[in-house]
């Protein structure tokens, strides 16, 4: 039976059955869980970095187990080589030719755990998967899935056995966002419920990858006008020119914040996206892909991701918003 086409009322029906399916395993922190539904909805992959035992995993788990797709999670250690990840050519002695292993990349929702505590060399093995959808080995390149979502947690750099992704890498990811220490109510909530059950044990998938597909498709009909694009535009160009800051954002970034901008006007309700929600999408989109200069940290005796939201902060504040032309 083939999935009728998403409508208005569908869209907000089946991303609102998303959102409170994991919000009963995250508690207290809609945000995230809002960030990692536009991450998908937007086609891009989602970035969560914070300290241990915050839900990290637990917050990538819950949505993973809320789509009825293939799942598959990548535990990264600093011995896990590219070709676990990717796939291999294996040696056939019955058919005296080699066939093609595929790894772990290759499902609709992948779960990249502690990305950062692996190599480089292995971190590198995603690139070409999160940018193009592909995979090559040999030679022979091998379309992913669709839809296909990297969700990938790490740690601090400050954390022991860490590895900083580079710069490349970052880039390919839509959204960086940290989940915070919850509060005191939901943190006794959690002790209650989660002291005899685990709550990914009641999440049962609530959309299937058609559904999902239609609402991607709806998503990206969403009006952007050309003052938002502007706007957009002009927001990118500050943080190049900024002088404070030695890596901007990319186009590639720019072209995810109106991605991102158009999922969030849609969960909003909206058939069209206002400068509001780009300039909300601006920290979660923008910050990871930034590079602070060296003198803006070590004298104001700040963090570099301190730094980078106080720039980002500023910018927003300071960029005009074109008038729309009637």
């Amino acid at each position: 039976m083939p999935y009728a086409p998403t409508t208005a009322e569908t869209f907000a029906r089946d991303t609102d059955a998303v959102l409170a399916s994991v919000s009963r395993v995250i508690d207290g922190k809609p945000a995230a869980v809002r960030a990692a539904l536009v991450c998908l909805l937007a086609e891009g992959h989602l970035l969560i970095e914070d300290v241990p035992g915050v839900g990290k995993t637990m917050l990538a788990r819950a949505l993973a187990a809320s789509v009825d797709a293939t799942v598959r999670r990548i535990q990264f250690t600093p011995d896990l080589l590219p070709g676990d990840v990717t796939g291999v050519s294996v040696y056939n002695p019955v058919d005296r030719e080699f066939e093609f292993k595929p790894g772990a990349i290759f499902a609709h929702i992948v779960i990249a755990d502690e990305i950062n505590r692996s190599s480089p060399k292995t971190q590198s093995a995603l690139l070409e998967a999160m940018e193009e959808c592909q995979v090559t080995v040999d030679g022979t390149s091998h379309a992913l899935e669709d839809p296909f979502l990297v969700v990938a947690t790490q740690n601090p750099l400050e954390m022991e056995g860490t590895y900083a992704l580079p710069e490349a890498q970052r880039d390919r990811f839509m959204m960086r966002i940290s989940m915070g220490y919850p509060d005191a109510a939901n943190e006794a909530l959690m002790l209650r419920q989660r002291d005899t059950a685990n709550p990914l044990d009641g999440v049962a998938p609530v959309v299937d990858t058609d559904q999902v597909r239609g609402l991607i498709a709806w998503a990206r009909g969403i009006h952007v006008s050309p003052a938002v694009e502007e706007y957009t535009v002009g927001l990118a160009r500050a943080t190049r020119e900024h002088p404070d800051v030695r890596l901007g954002a990319s186009p590639r970034a720019t072209l995810q914040l109106i991605r991102a901008a158009k999922v969030w006007a849609a969960l909003d309700g909206r058939e069209f996206v206002i400068p509001d929600d780009v300039a909300t999408l601006v920290e979660p989109v923008f910050a990871h892909r930034m590079i602070p200069a060296r003198g803006s940290v070590s004298s104001r005796g700040r963090s570099s991701a301190d730094t980078i939201s106080a720039i980002l902060r500023g910018i927003v504040g300071s960029v005009r918003v074109p008038l729309a032309t009637r």
